[in-house]
């Protein structure tokens, strides 16, 4: 293992955060290096998405400590984003203003993300699958060190998160980036991450999804149905994908597509 494989791009040690009273954090701790992806679970209202706002200095904890490597560039895609629907705006334009857009690069994701063909498209008119990978498209457009996604499959149907969650560990392969990502079902995500971590204020659970989908802690929280369902390893491969302007693209033989 290379030394690029073990540097800490971001940690954090003994966060702790109170609201109104209410402990929404409570001594987190966790250690980012790059090329890994940690996922966060966790029941709604568990902190997972707090927990991404203090990582990222957005929100102050009370205690703790966050590090992050000096020079570091974060992409987020946060899971909302709300937009003035008066505005008119294209997908191109929307994207032109990100952090480090370019003509280049921005063709360059409208094509890796299979969605050039909404460039010109209103953003208020796009699906929920479509505007998860407008906001994936931004996300990456600075050339990240730290990919930070917040619920990246929020509205989108099976299939569109089953070709999401395959593309992440090959967006981390591509760009040589560490990936945080948040989501609520173990079980779609066991192929795309490496560790995760299951939160409830504090955390209950941590390891290779394998041993976290036994633990007694994430059994409690997800219950037994949860424990029992098949969960999804995505190491087959289509000869086709269903673009986001709805026509098929079939794969050149020896090349594999999301």
């Amino acid at each position: 293992m290379n030394s690029s494989e073990t540097t800490a791009v971001l940690s954090a040690s003994h966060l702790q955060l109170v609201r109104q009273h209410k402990t929404v954090l409570n001594d987190i701790s966790l250690n980012l290096k790059a090329g890994q992806i940690i996922t966060l679970i966790g029941p709604n209202g568990c902190g997972k998405s707090t927990l991404i706002k203090v990582l990222l200095g957005l929100e102050k904890p009370d205690s703790g400590t966050v590090t992050r490597r000096t020079g570091l560039r974060i992409g987020y895609m946060p899971q909302r984003l709300s937009l003035d629907q008066r505005m008119p705006l294209t997908v191109t334009g929307f994207l032109q203003l990100a952090r480090g857009a370019s003509h280049e690069r921005i063709g360059h994701w409208l094509d890796r993300l299979s969605i050039r063909a909404l460039a010109q498209q209103s953003v208020h008119d796009l699906s929920g699958g479509e505007w998860q990978r407008v906001l994936l498209a931004r996300a990456l457009l600075i050339k990240p060190d730290l990919l930070v996604l917040d619920e990246p499959v929020q509205g989108v149907d099976v299939q569109g998160q089953l070709e999401l969650y395959r593309l992440i560990p090959q967006l981390r392969d591509e760009l040589g980036c560490a990936v945080l990502m948040v989501s609520h079902d173990l079980h779609l995500v066991m192929a795309a991450t490496d560790e995760v971590i299951c939160l409830n204020g504090h955390i209950c659970c941590s390891g290779h999804p394998d041993t976290v989908s036994l633990d007694p802690a994430y059994i409690q929280l997800f219950g037994a149905r949860q424990q029992q369902a098949p969960i999804a390893h995505y190491t087959h491969h289509h000869d086709h994908q269903h673009c986001a302007d709805g026509h098929v693209e079939h794969r050149a033989p020896g090349k594999d597509i999301l």
